[in-house]
């Protein structure tokens, strides 16, 4: 027998243009256990898709979308279409086996075990929900060869490593359509995730019907939210992918939506207007008046009439107290009820939530600002704020789980920065560190976060996939599952399979660059937009009043990807070229077509103003590919630079560092590391 451990796959073929022939090299999450053996299970016309008695409506929608999914990706022409639960052949080339129907709750069994063989497929699962899991590692395993499409023999045992994991969504700031939401979820179904948390309310708009207060959708919605069958219909969805739907309505901070429409809740007597920019505003709801809570009640309750799901997150984040501050009947309350600070009113007022949730029948859930005393043990913490790479920077997370509060990781999560997929996969929940069980039993798993000041409902599939698929790994998959350059070349592999869950993260991008370049001909824009990234951080938005939500999101910035691909395989060809692992020729072709290139950009940008911005972009990397080229001749010849040509080169690449159009180019490493090699002889290690 054959044992299958985290490898790093082939990677003569570059990340950006690799095929998915193995099915094993685009496998993500990555199994608890996997057990190569020898064989293959042939795909053909005649396969059929059989379940024992137990069966349940979400398992015949899971079967069915499976078998629909490999129609499609075959070809092949199957008898079987919409499967019901009178397919129970035993018989069948796919045997599905379960014990019970699952409930989509917080812990639920998510385990599974597959076995491949030349003569069949069986997945077997504790729940129906198991069967969803399974069913996505199934898709992503077809395989080809010369004789057509198979399976290998495998054996998988499989089980997440967290129980919470989760993107969320802000629907807020940006709003993003039914559709846009549901192709989402089908993401996160294949790469088994499991929360969804639906941001709702902010100072950008309120994005919930409401029959009870029916301002908010007349003054503080711009027309744009979701009807309440339209919710129900989001959440029957996600439940039938095993997929929770948490809403956040965020308070007392954020509230501009809010108090728009009911002005007479704010801390101070003012026109309260929607935000459009990204930042962080004064409106804040009263907390010493009863109205708010009475209000909060009636609100809540007809949130959780429509959410079934156990946990109502409160947001709780960012409240700075100013109009606080300015309310002198506030000061006045806070010194009577011996309060010192805004954090003990805002405790105060946490405390009334609480109660109010409890009522309802729901836990309390915030972000990390709820954290303070007074706040019970039952409130879920939802850890947000540091660098998430050190323990210093995780104190929220800490000392809430070691405080006995459940918490939840997102401090490290926020995709929305657009930090490459590798920054993010490198921070763990438990951090690497040695945890007591009780700390680890709190600490329920990690969360991504994708906040839309800069995301459109055209961008927003480029900006969580595929990188969103490294974060699920990172939640289900065993800890010593962290070989990066391993997790690169199966994410962009997985990329394609994601096409066939309706992602639109390819199409959006080749949208984009049809605009950059004013023509179908958009392959120079490709080459430049390949290898820039857009600026980390808020640097795009400096200040959180650059841009507003209805600027356009069609520019440069906006058609590159949070890990610019082409880039980082020419880094790869670079770091084995330097080990003495590959030749100078791949490295030398990809120079020569960047240093091409740039002519045939400068005159697109010049029947397509909008390009402008990579302009510069293109001639540094033009300058660079060329310093390259002569630098790979003087390392293969084993000759010495000139000190002068060194001289020029590096100052070519303090030239690239520009950022025109909020991106940066990204060779720059590469480039200066074969420029460097070129000062010593012999640089090259045989």
């Amino acid at each position: 027998m054959k044992y299958l451990y985290l490898v790093v796959f082939s990677l003569c073929a570059t990340f950006t243009s690799a095929q998915n022939i193995n099915g094993l090299e685009n496998l993500m999450p990555w199994p608890k256990q996997i057990e190569m053996k020898d064989g293959k299970f042939r795909l053909t016309e005649g396969f059929v898709l059989g379940m024992t008695e137990l069966t349940s409506p979400r398992l015949c929608k899971a079967s069915t979308r499976y078998i629909e999914r490999l129609t499609n990706r075959t070809g092949l022409f199957l008898d079987q279409n919409i499967i019901t639960a009178a397919d129970t052949s035993r018989s069948a080339d796919l045997q599905i086996q379960v014990d019970r129907i699952g409930q989509v709750e917080l812990g639920e069994d998510e385990s599974h075990q597959i076995s491949v063989s030349a003569s069949g497929v069986v997945l077997k699962a504790e729940t129906d929900i198991g069967v969803v899991r399974g069913l996505q590692t199934l898709f992503q395993l077809i395989s080809v060869d010369k004789v057509g499409y198979y399976l290998p023999a495998v054996e998988i045992v499989d089980d997440a490593r967290f129980q919470w994991r989760g993107l969320m969504i802000d629907a807020s700031r940006h709003f993003h359509p039914v559709d846009v939401i549901k192709r989402n979820i089908d993401g996160m179904e294949a790469v088994k995730l499991n929360v969804l948390h639906f941001h709702l309310c902010d100072d950008h708009g309120y994005r919930i019907e409401s029959k009870l207060f029916p301002r908010l959708n007349e003054v503080s919605s711009d027309g744009q939210y979701y009807t309440v069958a339209e919710l129900k219909d989001i959440i029957q969805y996600a439940a039938d992918r095993g997929i929770r739907v948490m809403p956040e309505i965020d308070v007392p901070g954020h509230a501009s939506a809010l108090l728009k429409a009911y002005p007479e809740l704010g801390s101070k007597d003012t026109t309260y207007y929607l935000s459009r920019n990204a930042g962080v505003f004064d409106p804040t709801l009263n907390p010493i008046i009863d109205e708010t809570y009475t209000f909060l009640d009636q609100l809540f309750g007809e949130v959780i009439s429509i959410f079934p799901d156990p946990y109502f997150h409160i947001g709780g984040d960012e409240n700075e107290g100013k109009h606080w501050d300015e309310n002198e009947e506030i000061q006045a309350f806070m010194k009577a009820h011996d309060m010192h600070s805004n954090h003990d009113l805002q405790t105060y007022f946490n405390q009334h939530l609480f109660e109010i949730l409890k009522k309802h029948d729901r836990y309390m859930m915030g972000w990390d600002e709820i954290h303070t005393d007074g706040i019970s043990k039952e409130t879920v913490i939802h850890s947000w704020r540091g660098g998430g790479q050190s323990l210093a920077d995780t104190t929220t997370l800490f000392n809430a789980a070691r405080q006995g509060f459940k918490s939840v990781l997102s401090n490290g999560y926020y995709i929305d920065l657009m930090y490459n997929a590798e920054d993010y996969y490198r921070v763990d929940p438990y951090f690497g560190y040695e945890l007591d069980e009780e700390m680890k039993a709190n600490i329920m798993g990690g969360e991504a976060t994708m906040w839309s000041e800069l995301v459109t409902p055209l961008t927003i599939d480029t900006r969580v996939w595929p990188r969103m698929a490294a974060l699920a790994e990172r939640y289900w998959s065993p800890v010593d599952t962290r070989d990066v350059r391993s997790m690169y070349s199966r994410m962009n592999k997985l990329s394609l399979v994601l096409e066939h869950y309706g992602l639109q993260h390819i199409s959006a991008q080749e949208k984009i660059l049809r605009n950059l370049a004013n023509s179908r001909a958009i392959e120079p824009v490709r080459v430049i937009v390949d290898v820039l990234e857009p600026m980390k951080g808020y640097t795009r938005n400096a200040g959180g009043f650059m841009y507003d939500v209805f600027d356009p999101y069609t520019k440069l910035a906006d058609a590159t990807l949070a890990d610019a691909m082409a880039a980082r395989d020419f880094a790869y060809q670079v770091e084995d070229y330097q080990r003495g692992k590959v030749d100078s020729k791949a490295m030398m072709a990809q120079l020569k077509l960047w240093v091409g290139n740039d002519d045939a950009l400068q005159a697109a940008i010049k029947v397509s103003p909008i390009l402008a911005q990579a302009k510069e972009h293109s001639t540094n990397l033009k300058l660079l590919s060329e310093d390259a080229l002569v630098a790979i001749d003087y390392i293969d010849s084993g000759k010495k630079a000139p000190k002068k040509w060194y001289k020029q080169a590096v100052s070519h690449l303090e030239q690239a560092k520009i950022q025109d159009g909020r991106v940066e180019l990204q060779v720059i490493a590469p480039v200066s590391e074969l420029v460097e090699m070129t000062q010593s002889k012999s640089s090259v290690q045989n």
